[in-house]
């Protein structure tokens, strides 16, 4: 059976955003060419589009909604409990680098969960689930579990960069990853499981659309997810000083903290799309789960 028409125009959209994000990636590898917020800004809103365009099409509009009002309540709020008592991710602070805040946390930054979440989500229940495998037994709380470690990946690759080179966000203590605590990547995990839970568990009583979808719409996601990291690829030939230092006046070579990006990149984030890709191209066309 053909594709509806709304799925046809979706994908089209779709492939034109992955396109222009896929550039934007590249775009940050020339830091002194664009303005470092319109850089930002077209890595956070390309993503949120596409969630709203692929969400509406497998979660509908309710869905699409509640998944996005959970990221954007429980993010900000273990942001900004983070940044007054230091937990779940450690003490830090914002700079001006993204632009207005919400209470301490930056308006984009709260956007920028929004989309990759989605993105981490859909490749995530891709690689774990049979085709077709409905939202029920096991799959409840091991989808939220697997799916986090996606989104986590994508903050191992570029944490160091935005933090010390980007200079988004400032940690006051330093930390043994590039000054990076061990406690962000723990409250990351911590709070993405809670949104992805949350939603897991929104889904029992939330069927999604029954209409069958062509592989190429599934692709999106992973194509998506494996452009952001390949961007990180692209960030290493920016230029740069030799070394950075953190809030604790720690002095930090930035060839190394862009290699580790690279490397969690192509090993972690890129594992991740290759299985995604293998289980979609090994699938037929099947209901979104």
């Amino acid at each position: 059976m053909s594709p509806e028409p709304r799925i046809i125009s979706s994908r089209r959209l779709l492939s034109t955003i992955v396109a222009f994000y896929a550039a934007a990636r590249v775009a940050q590898a020339f830091p002194d060419r664009l303005p470092m917020l319109l850089i930002v800004a077209l890595h956070v809103l390309l993503p949120l589009v596409f969630v709203l365009i692929h969400g509406s099409v497998v979660y509908r509009f309710r869905g699409t909604l509640i998944f996005m009002l959970l990221w954007l309540a429980i993010g900000n709020l273990t942001e900004n409990l983070s940044i007054l008592t230091g937990f779940p991710f450690g003490h830090y602070t914002f700079t001006d680098a993204m632009g207005p805040k919400l209470f301490h946390v930056p308006i984009l930054l709260g956007l920028a969960y929004i989309g990759m979440g989605y993105i981490s989500w859909i490749v995530g229940s891709v690689i774990l689930d049979p085709p077709g495998a409905p939202a029920c037994g096991s799959r409840i709380w091991t989808r939220p579990l697997f799916a986090a470690f996606l989104m986590v990946a994508w903050d191992l690759s570029q944490e160091p960069v935005w933090a010390n080179l980007v200079r988004a966000w400032v940690w006051r203590d330093g930390g043994p990853y590039f000054g990076v605590p061990v406690s962000n990547f723990l409250g990351w995990y911590l709070t993405v499981y809670l949104i992805y839970q949350s939603f897991s568990l929104y889904l029992l009583r939330r069927p999604t659309t029954p209409e069958p979808l062509p592989i190429a719409f599934r692709r999106l996601p992973v194509l998506m997810y494996s452009a952001c990291a390949a961007g990180n690829v692209f960030v290493v030939a920016a230029p740069h000083q030799q070394t950075v230092a953190d809030a604790t006046g720690a002095q930090w070579r930035v060839a190394d903290f862009f290699g580790v990006s690279l490397l969690a990149s192509i090993f972690v984030m890129g594992a991740f799309a290759v299985g995604a890709w293998i289980r979609v191209s090994d699938s037929h066309a099947v209901a979104p789960r």
